[in-house]
């Protein structure tokens, strides 16, 4: 009987080990498959719509798949409380109900003061993250009704005109503080960024405001003629952009050179560029690749 739990045990090690380690490139192409982690219900770049995987990010990950000679498999993410919890859900621990990883994270942020971030103690909290190939270049965006709001020269308007944001979002905290909370009672909050906008159709507010990749597409939707999107900085909101890419564990960064040589490939044949298209959003090349 010893003998047996002896055994039952170094089985539940040894599958326990299977499932926390990562997988390297040459594991990746003999396995035949490449598990790629991208955010659930996050449109324009990823989300499943009658149960099948769309967004930017999807369409990404395929061409990956496909450059490296192997299928895809998604691992869907709900967003944890901070990027730093997500990261470690998706590539170097996994989540705690499943313990499952991802060979690959994309819509990363890209910042060498992020992946350089320490802890209380000096440690480095992006220890087994290796970050890299950022793919766009985010930003904030307000789409207007050009009949009641016919420009946005300046913030300061919305203190007379009423703005929709997503609930918990910076936009929202934005609104509500900046210039000593004055735009705050013109500011609606929406469960959506999509409601929001519905908002915007049903002249419950006169503008929206949201990340310039979701707004763009969103504004697709709406008659052009009618809808505007603004040119407008953002004063006192901090930084106004910041790049997206990828991450990978850091022990396997062969597989995330491999990756690069793919995102680049898609910057230069012009690919990268028709997929935002695709999915009517405005494409920024992050600065990266002009340095």
């Amino acid at each position: 009987m010893r003998g047996l739990l002896l055994a039952f045990a170094l089985l539940v090690s040894l599958w326990n080990l299977n499932v926390a380690q990562a997988r390297s490139l040459d594991d990746i192409t003999e396995s035949g498959y490449i598990v790629i982690a991208v955010y659930s219900d996050y449109l324009p770049f990823s989300a499943k719509v009658d149960g099948q995987p769309t967004g930017i990010d999807i369409d990404i990950a395929k061409q990956i798949a496909r450059q490296l000679g192997v299928t895809l498999r998604l691992k869907w993410l709900t967003a944890d409380e901070t990027t730093e919890d997500d990261l470690r859900n998706a590539i170097w621990k996994g989540h705690f109900l499943d313990k499952s990883k991802a060979d690959l994270m994309l819509r990363v942020p890209y910042d060498k003061e992020y992946s350089q971030k320490r802890d209380d103690v000096g440690l480095l909290v992006h220890e087994l993250v290796h970050m890299f190939a950022p793919y766009h270049t985010e930003t904030w965006k307000i789409v207007h009704n050009k009949t009641r709001l016919p420009d946005v020269p300046t913030m300061a308007l919305f203190q007379y005109h009423p703005i929709g944001v997503e609930i918990d979002s910076i936009p929202q905290f934005y609104l509500m503080s900046a210039f000593r909370g004055s735009m705050a009672k013109n500011t609606r909050q929406f469960d959506t960024l999509a409601l929001a906008v519905d908002g915007l159709v049903k002249a419950e507010v006169d503008a929206v405001m949201g990340l310039r990749s979701q707004i763009s597409a969103l504004h697709h939707q709406l008659d052009p003629s009618d809808y505007l999107l603004a040119e407008n900085a953002f004063p006192l909101l901090g930084k106004q952009k910041w790049d997206i890419g990828m991450a990978v564990h850091n022990d396997f960064r062969a597989l995330g050179y491999a990756v690069e040589d793919v995102v680049t490939a898609m910057i230069n044949d012009g690919s990268l560029q028709a997929i935002f298209n695709q999915h009517h959003v405005i494409f920024e090349l992050p600065a990266y690749y002009s340095e």
